[in-house]
């Protein structure tokens, strides 16, 4: 309740700025919703906003119009503003979609009519736009789990080349500079301030505000060094998932016109931003694969070091903007931005996080243990070390060979299990000390293996936690006699199942905000979720 009184307060607050901005605005969406008000006369008319804009989707063509609106970061208050803007936007924008971006119409209103074209009184200026196909956005093939590792390193690639022809000056060099990103920074943190306890709790705003100002203070000389090197451009600044289009080649549009500083700044805070974008798909996988790319292709390692600072600036900007439309009375889904700008704002506090993570599976066999690793790794960036994979490996055999063994008998022995832990934790050690993070697929049905897990973390400065998967027997036999005809590379019967269970060491030897204890049978989201509300809680 406190919420929903939080939001209809910031909704009155702001409700007689836009009643006095705006007043020919619904008149003016009502008739650009009409087929007739357009040349080509399209079968029907659709409408999209945003905080900024209107965008009448006719099929062939998009219609943007700006608000007529002051947001402090920009201004659209005036026709000529707007008109000159909307000229910005079609020159900024064609770098990159030198095919989708028209030109700019002006709408007109003759004899109590409003049309588009050029006889009668101008009253309000559009970009005009191809429109492209929305289920080939890139956010929509995320959904969708479209999105292929070979379509992000093209991105990769046409990004890399972009910004290596990006333009670059004294004036644009002043954006990477110390005093400018802390301007920006600062700016977020002030603009967010009335969104706490609202959008963004206020141990998660305090933490990321202290994060960021250390990370700028103690990295003086690489924000110095990135200037120097012309790492500096005029870039797109808006570039998310939502961006993207991959439709016959690869479309990146939709750039900032409206403030040149937003769109100025290091190609290290525009990778960041759709790396950023692909975590919030839980797709860490492919964020990943991305930055490998641009960096093999740039050069640019680098930027290396500055992407966890720019991923969670990207990320606050965003939970910015989303809370930015709760003020917006032309805006009624207030439930989805709150949730939206939430997201976010969690995201951003995730990279706040700046030690690697060490997580264990345990449970008997068949209990999902491998689907929960595996997803895990794709959604939370954890490189998997599996003991079946590392086993079979020391045994020198094929992953998916089977070694139908007795219990603790061949390479299931006491003496080979414990040489598969040791190397599983010895390949662990190596990547967690080097800042990498880290899930151990393995049973763990031993309480002396855990701990060692354990103390590795402590080792290499790693936070720690065990996820243990419970799963109903029927299911766990179903899900057995299946693993078997796919050729999976585990061993595991329900004959092991039933010696390991008398054979388990039951967990008790950790706190609970260690210890995730997991129902597998739930959907796969639920299981991410809780987790990760686990892991990155305050």
């Amino acid at each position: 309740m406190a919420l929903l009184n939080g939001l209809k307060r910031l909704e009155a607050r702001h409700q007689k700025f836009y009643t006095e901005a705006v007043p020919a605005t619904p008149s003016l969406v009502k008739a650009l919703l009409k087929p007739e008000t357009y040349p080509h006369s399209p079968k029907k008319v659709e409408l999209v906003q945003t905080q900024m804009s209107f965008l009448f989707l006719t099929g062939d063509y998009v219609y943007k119009v700006k608000k007529p609106v002051d947001l402090g970061f920009l201004n659209y208050t005036t026709l000529e503003k707007r008109r000159f803007f909307c000229h910005q936007e079609i020159e900024l924008n064609r770098r990159l979609c030198p095919d989708i971006y028209l030109e700019v119409v002006p709408i007109v209103s003759s004899q109590g009519q409003i049309r588009l074209g050029n006889e009668g009184e101008t009253i309000e200026y559009a970009v005009k736009m191809k429109q492209l196909p929305r289920e080939r956005m890139m956010d929509s093939l995320l959904r969708l789990n479209l999105l292929t590792e070979e379509m992000v390193v093209r991105v990769a690639e046409k990004l890399a080349g972009f910004h290596d022809k990006a333009r670059t000056s004294p004036e644009i060099s002043i954006y990477g500079k110390l005093d400018a990103i802390t301007i920006n920074t600062e700016e977020n943190f002030n603009q967010t301030k009335k969104y706490i306890d609202i959008s963004i709790p206020s141990p998660k705003y305090h933490r990321i505000k202290a994060y960021t100002d250390n990370f700028v203070t103690t990295n003086k000389p690489l924000f110095s060094k990135r200037v120097k090197d012309g790492r500096i451009r005029d870039c797109h600044g808006d570039l998310h998932a939502a961006h993207v289009c991959l439709s016959n080649g690869i479309y990146i549009y939709d750039c900032i016109e409206f403030n040149d500083r937003f769109r100025y700044g290091d190609v290290a805070s525009e990778v960041a931003f759709l790396a950023m974008d692909l975590d919030r798909f839980q797709r860490a996988d492919l964020s990943q694969a991305f930055i490998n790319a641009y960096v093999r292709l740039s050069q640019d390692k680098e930027l290396l070091q500055l992407l966890n600072f720019y991923k969670c600036y990207r990320a606050y900007v965003r939970g910015k903007v989303e809370s930015f439309k709760l003020d917006d009375p032309y805006i009624s889904e207030k439930e989805a931005a709150l949730a939206m700008a939430q997201g976010y704002f969690d995201l951003a506090y995730r990279y706040t996080k700046e030690k690697p993570l060490l997580l264990i599976t345990a449970g008997l066999v068949g209990t999902g243990k491998t689907t929960v690793a595996e997803a895990l790794s794709r959604s939370l960036g954890l490189i998997i070390i599996s003991s079946d994979v590392t086993r079979k490996k020391l045994a020198g055999i094929s992953p998916t060979e089977h070694r139908f063994e007795q219990f603790r008998g061949g390479i299931y022995s006491e003496d080979f299990t414990r040489k598969t832990y040791d190397e599983m934790f010895a390949q662990a050690r190596e990547l967690l000390s080097q800042g990498q993070s880290v899930i151990l697929d393995a049973s763990f049905k031993k309480r002396p293996d855990r701990l060692q897990a354990k103390s590795l973390a402590e080792e290499t400065k790693a936070d720690f936690a065990v996820v243990e998967c419970l799963l109903n027997e029927e299911t766990v036999r179903s899900h057995l006699k299946q693993r078997l005809k796919e050729g999976s590379v585990s061993d595991g019967r329900w004959e092991i199942f039933e010696q390991q269970r008398q054979d388990f060491d039951k967990i008790t030897e950790f706190p609970s905000k260690n210890h995730i204890i997991l129902d597998t049978s739930q959907p796969m989201s639920n299981i991410i979720r809780i987790v990760s509300e686990r892991l990155f809680s305050v």
